[in-house]
């Protein structure tokens, strides 16, 4: 088994914990899984995006812990925006 670094060992930690704040909320985890899976493409040289990704998904779990989080929102571009 591959070692991992102290950076890719508090990524796969805030994934676990982002599952575990999901499992009372529908439809969260697929989303979330979708999240990383598209993140983990980023290569593992560009540490300053992995960064900043990180941070922001910290931010991110902290809004799913709270009770009063129902949904997520996300910005997605029409057909139109991307032509």
């Amino acid at each position: 088994m591959a070692r991992h670094s102290k950076l890719q060992k508090q990524v796969l930690s805030l994934y676990r914990q982002f599952l575990r704040a999901a499992q009372d909320k529908p439809g969260f985890i697929p989303r979330i899984r979708d999240e990383f899976r598209v993140s983990a493409a980023i290569k593992k040289t560009d540490v300053m995006h992995i960064e900043y990704l990180y941070r922001r998904g910290q931010r991110q779990l902290e809004l799913l812990k709270d009770v009063n989080t129902k949904q997520l929102g996300s910005f997605s571009k029409s057909k139109e925006d991307s032509s």
